[in-house]
């Protein structure tokens, strides 16, 4: 398979990052709604969703069977499918393809679970290089008030409680957030990953994306003229539901 940085496709992937309370997931589906209403076509894909290992992952993690060498290549199953289904084709027919997580993830979540550094990166090398990666940059206690509030329960691999870190499931977890910014921060300059103020209004952080995403709209075919103004914000207002979420993952 090509190496990470080698695909040449028509079409154009933009992904973002971040721990869980970030606001993310909100961003990209505001970022979706808006890039559909303008006439491209959009392909969505979200991490661990791969109907090949679906019930692989959830077995393991009831019987809580799974060490964190079994967690990566799981995950990296998951995501090889994903590419070669979910990417790739629309990427090859011009299409926008929009990925809420993505290698980071893996790298970020499988070395704080200490995984080798190098062998996580390798075992992602057939890749698809992102034409921009998000990364939500939001302080550990803002991200956990978002978590933690309103929660029940915080779920075993989720909190980290598969590495010892703390008998505490939300210490656990706290912990295990701390190694997993940890390694995003040091990601920002090994893949130049744009960096967004996860604190900052919704609406403004949708209006920067924005601009940072339309230079990388040109030549990219469109299916239809954009709507006009006033489907536009009939759309904004059904997207205002999006606004209290919490972005809520789990592993």
């Amino acid at each position: 398979m090509e190496t990470y940085g080698l695909h040449q496709y028509p079409g154009r992937l933009f992904i973002v990052e971040g721990v869980d309370g970030s606001g993310k997931s909100t961003q990209i589906a505001l970022l979706r709604q808006w890039l559909i209403s303008e006439g491209y076509t959009v392909f969505f894909s979200e991490w661990n969703s791969s109907p090949l290992v679906k019930k692989t992952t959830s077995r393991g993690k009831k019987k809580q069977l799974l060490t964190p060498t079994t967690f990566s290549l799981i995950h990296s199953t998951d995501f090889a499918d994903r590419t070669e289904h979910d990417i790739i084709p629309p990427l090859k027919a011009g299409a926008i393809v929009l990925a809420d997580r993505y290698i980071y993830t893996a790298f970020a979540r499988d070395v704080a679970r200490n995984v080798d550094r190098t062998w996580v990166r390798e075992l992602y090398q057939f890749a698809v290089k992102p034409t921009c990666a998000f990364y939500f940059r939001v302080p550990l206690e803002v991200s956990l008030s978002r978590i933690l509030t309103g929660r029940s329960e915080l779920k075993y691999y989720e909190a980290g409680m598969d590495l010892g870190l703390s008998s505490d499931i939300r210490q656990s977890f706290t912990l295990f957030q701390q190694r997993i910014v940890h390694e995003y921060e040091a990601m920002v300059d090994e893949f130049g990953l744009t960096v967004m103020d996860a604190t900052l209004p919704i609406p403004e952080q949708q209006r920067q994306m924005r601009r940072l995403v339309l230079p990388h709209l040109e030549g990219v075919r469109r299916l239809r003229p954009p709507l006009p103004e006033q489907e536009l914000e009939n759309i904004a207002r059904r997207s205002e539901i999006l606004h209290g979420r919490n972005d809520r993952e789990t592993l």
